[in-house]
């Protein structure tokens, strides 16, 4: 099969043991099924392309274009639809299901995901500021930006300064993941590490 990405969900972090008795930190992923919507060519796109869906939508929230698109495919309308690009889809169906059959224990995966949002935070949450001095005649400035620029010239804040603002709720990938463990019957894969977003978050998992 030449499909070696998928989309799906996170469940939330455990930890399991291994033959010797150390036990690591694992998060777990509900990886598909998912369903080929779409198969993009150079011809008419200009590029390749495999349009995923995941997870059925109720009839009450669809429209006519969305149940058209899936019609097409042969499939029910999805909630989620994520398009991957693939050199390869020779051997991709148009209809057809993707499990989490195509990964095996050991694979070394990236997953990306949209990271928790935190709200407004300062420059020391939100970028790692060590603050000002907290001796020597200092007051007031232990959790202080401290100098934002000249006031001369340019007479202005340069766009892009580090400061306070929203943190977090960006898309994040994380490479270099190990499935340490599968329950295909179940569609759950274990992932050694931390994986970006919220419980149920939606995730895109692709092999390296």
């Amino acid at each position: 099969m030449a499909v070696d990405f998928i989309i799906g969900r996170k469940i939330g972090m455990t930890r399991i043991f291994d033959d010797v008795g150390f036990d690591y930190p694992v998060t777990i992923l509900e990886a598909g099924p998912c369903e080929v919507t779409q198969i993009k060519s150079v011809d008419k796109e200009g590029y390749t392309a495999v349009q995923m869906g995941f997870l059925e939508k109720s009839k009450r929230h669809m429209n006519k274009s969305e149940k058209g698109h899936c019609d097409k495919a042969g499939v029910s309308v999805k909630k989620i639809l994520k398009e991957f690009r693939s050199s390869n889809t020779h051997d991709v169906e148009l209809g057809q299901t993707v499990t989490a059959d195509i990964f095996e224990i050991g694979d070394i995966v990236s997953v990306s995901g949209v990271s928790k949002g935190k709200g407004f935070a300062g420059h020391m949450k939100r970028h790692n500021f060590s603050g000002g001095r907290a001796s020597h005649g200092k007051n007031s400035v232990m959790r202080k930006a401290g100098s934002v620029g000249a006031g001369t010239s340019p007479g202005r804040i340069w766009k892009g300064s580090r400061m306070a603002g929203r943190m977090g709720n960006e898309t994040v990938s994380v490479k270099n993941l190990q499935v340490t463990r599968i329950e295909k019957d179940k569609n759950l894969l274990f992932i050694n590490g931390a994986v970006p977003g919220a419980k149920n978050g939606i995730v895109y998992i692709s092999k390296q």
